[in-house]
């Protein structure tokens, strides 16, 4: 056999290879429900001392990591930020993008009351990310949205200012990259009021329960933060991190 014919069955070895581990990434891995979520977050804070600033960078920095590794010609980037923990995600992850190369455009539609979320906001705008308050009437002049309005404490109904941006997150043709849970979504029970699949799911700390009925294009894990201790208390099973990175695909 010819050198390339070997070259062709090493690289189809390393993508079946690559696909057995997603497959048993996604199945081991545990799917937490809302309350088993909080639990976990009230622990990292309260056991082992993280701040909600610290594993917000650590969350939003590996979200922008899988968004540059897998969108890397998607450049013009529109990131919808809701007024919480997933909104500031999501403030994080544009102001990396915009150290990356891409070009982020923030709607932020809430003005901020806690100082946490004020120093993101002036961060982006110090980083000369513009910030918008209502959503563009050309959408399609961005080649990515990435949602990042609700995380796994939200719950219905749907406030009325934020109406327009899950109808377009419902409606667009432009990928969508949706941090820890569709926004929208029920966090167990899935699309129950909303029924959209985003393109991409980076779930953070561990899957949520809604995660099972994603049906979308890729779905990593980003966040690698999480004490060995806290995996077993919590039967995690997380997936192996390769090298450095700070995702893992699980699909």
């Amino acid at each position: 056999m010819a050198n390339g014919g070997f070259a062709a069955l090493d690289l189809l070895d390393e993508r079946s290879a690559s696909f057995d581990d997603a497959i048993k990434n996604s199945t081991m891995v545990k799917h937490l429900n809302q309350q088993e979520a909080i639990d976990v977050d009230q622990t990292l804070f309260n056991k082992y001392k993280f701040s909600v600033d610290q594993l917000m960078e650590l969350a939003g920095l590996s979200c922008a990591n899988v968004v540059a590794k897998t969108y890397p010609k998607q450049k013009k980037v529109l990131v919808c930020a809701g007024p919480g923990n997933n909104g500031g995600d999501g403030l994080v992850c544009a102001r990396h993008l915009k150290l990356f190369g891409f070009d982020p455009v923030v709607y932020y539609p809430k003005t901020p009351s806690k100082e946490l979320y004020i120093n993101l906001l002036h961060q982006c705008k110090s980083m000369d990310i513009p910030i918008i308050e209502t959503l563009p009437s050309e959408v399609n002049e961005f080649s990515l949205v990435i949602d990042a309005i609700f995380g796994f404490s939200y719950k219905p109904p749907l406030r009325e200012m934020f109406v327009p941006v899950i109808e377009l997150l419902k409606t667009t043709d432009i990928p969508v990259v949706s941090i820890d849970i569709p926004s929208g979504w029920d966090v167990e029970g899935g699309p129950l009021e909303h029924n959209y699949q985003p393109h991409t799911l980076i779930s953070l700390t561990a899957p949520k329960l809604c995660a099972q009925k994603f049906t979308g294009v890729n779905h990593f894990l980003g966040g690698r933060f999480i004490p060995k201790q806290l995996e077993k208390d919590y039967a995690l099973n997380l997936p192996k991190y390769e090298g450095i990175d700070n995702f893992v695909k699980l699909n």
